[in-house]
């Protein structure tokens, strides 16, 4: 027996799509229903390592926490990790099979709907209910033919679809009811429901709403989900998320994080985020890096070379060699860690252009970029607190040097015992690492930052959070769905 599906569609990007899957996941694995995220294409530069290797989007990996049961490669089939602005890495089944622009991926989509479909089929043989997040919208039509990731899926598969609304950005009975009007009739007749997301004040107040929407369309609304705060510590799919943030946490230590153009696993910040004496500040393009930071977290990019340059346009250099001379303390994480070297070298042109860039020095290490990809899940114990850390490494390149020498980790290697990763300044103000992840183990985090001078010892413990807002995510649209007509709709 196969699992019935249910998809879910957005009016347009950052509708709610993936928070709602999570929390739907979430919902139906406390029901004891054994249930399976899925999303034929996603296009994100936040990853994660499923089981047991190969890179999906982060959020399909969330979403198999949700519902208890581990993140595979087929819960994402296709991923594109953009390094331009018409450039992208294209992912299929959790392995980099090479790079196109805009017009080469639309060629490319015949051939990825098999893997699609491949994917597809075995998540089902293996479930009693698979929920699918399509991506941005099936009302851009232009897009239609080809299409892998809306209703083109959708079709192929006949899998039905309900379409969400996002009401906070307003105009919400207008894209509803405009993406019924654009759709041919094959697609719109895959349409069994609408979900109203993002709902601030009374929802009594939009009854009339839902009527209109319903007589126009003939689409049965499940449900008007009211705003859901605590959705801000849970891990944001896409930059455009993570932007509205800017400013979070309490009033202590200030960590400082420049938003590089080409951002990846900036879920990085999340632990940091629910520490009420930790003030965590994104710093935007065209604005200088606080003066009074405690830290300046260089995240991870998709493209360390040309993230470099953009940093040195905004003046991040300057600032942030200014914030050392101050005694402050920089973290770089994966890309972030390879641009705080002498230089970064890229030979074989794996980020572009072959070539090379001066890095921002503050670590004696070098990086070459290599052809090669490390994707792996990793344990060990940091070397300067001795804390438990897990976590996973994307990347390409090696790096090494002098600073080297004193690596921020002990990685558990199972041919070696363990290796070192990453390296530290001389005086351990500077530091930075491959992993991903590190700052949810609350032992590294909690030493890190009572090491930068924070007071008290923090309550926060990463994981049990994050399960408590997963819960009550599941409560809050168990409280605002129709959830039995909605599962009732899969087939």
């Amino acid at each position: 027996m196969t699992a019935r599906t249910i998809m879910l569609q957005g009016t347009g990007s950052d509708a709610g799509k993936s928070l709602l899957v999570t929390g739907l996941c979430r919902l139906a694995a406390r029901r004891g229903i054994r249930v399976k995220p899925f999303k034929p294409q996603n296009m994100s530069n936040n990853a994660a390592v499923a089981a047991p290797g190969g890179e999906i989007g982060r959020a399909q990996a969330f979403q198999a926490r949700a519902a208890g049961v581990p993140a595979s490669v087929d819960m994402n089939p296709v991923l594109l990790k953009p390094e331009t602005e018409t450039g992208a890495q294209v992912v299929v089944q959790g392995r980099m099979c090479g790079r196109a622009g805009a017009r080469q991926f639309h060629d490319l989509k015949p051939d990825l709907l098999d893997a699609v479909l491949d994917s597809f089929a075995r998540l089902k043989a293996d479930a009693d209910l698979l929920i699918v997040e399509g991506a941005g919208s099936p009302a851009e039509v232009n897009l239609r033919t080809g299409d892998i990731a809306n209703m083109g899926f959708a079709t192929a598969a006949g899998v039905p679809v309900v379409l969400v609304g996002d009401i906070d950005r307003g105009g919400v009975i207008a894209s509803i009811v405009g993406t019924h009007v654009v759709l041919s009739g094959c697609d719109r007749a895959s349409i069994v429901g609408c979900i109203i997301n993002k709902f601030r004040g009374e929802i009594a107040l939009f009854s009339d709403g839902v009527r209109e929407i319903e007589q126009r369309t003939g689409w049965r609304c499940l449900g008007v989900v009211p705003w859901f705060a605590d959705a801000a510590r849970l891990p944001a799919e896409d930059a455009v998320g993570i932007e509205r943030r800017a400013t979070t946490g309490g009033s202590g230590l200030r960590v400082a994080v420049p938003i590089l153009s080409r951002i990846a696993n900036f879920d990085d910040l999340d632990p940091l985020r629910m520490e009420s004496s930790v003030s965590v500040t994104l710093v935007r393009t065209g604005e200088a890096l606080p003066g009074d930071a405690d830290l300046v977290l260089l995240p991870g990019t998709k493209s360390t070379i040309g993230d470099l340059a953009f940093l040195r346009a905004q003046g991040w250099d300057i600032d942030i060699s200014a914030h050392v001379r101050r005694g402050g303390h920089v973290l770089g994480l994966c890309g972030g860690y390879q641009m705080l070297g002498r230089r970064i070298s890229d030979p074989d042109g794996v980020e572009g252009r072959p070539g090379s860039a001066a890095g921002l020095g503050l670590l004696d290490v070098e990086t070459v970029l290599t052809v090669h990809k490390s994707v792996a899940r990793v344990a060990g114990r940091d070397r300067r607190f001795g804390a438990v850390v897990s976590g996973y490494e994307i990347h390409v390149g090696r790096t090494g040097g002098p600073d080297c020498v004193r690596p921020l980790l002990d990685i558990d290697d199972p041919e070696s015992g363990s290796r070192p990763d990453g390296a530290s300044s001389a005086d351990g103000r500077v530091a930075g690492c491959y992993v991903h992840g590190l700052l949810a183990a609350d032992g590294f985090r909690h030493a890190l930052l009572a090491a930068l001078g924070r007071p008290a010892l923090s309550p926060i413990r990463f994981e049990t959070a994050t399960e408590q807002v997963l819960d009550a995510l599941a409560d809050h649209l168990e409280a605002n769905l129709d959830v039995d007509a909605l599962f009732a709709l899969a087939r």
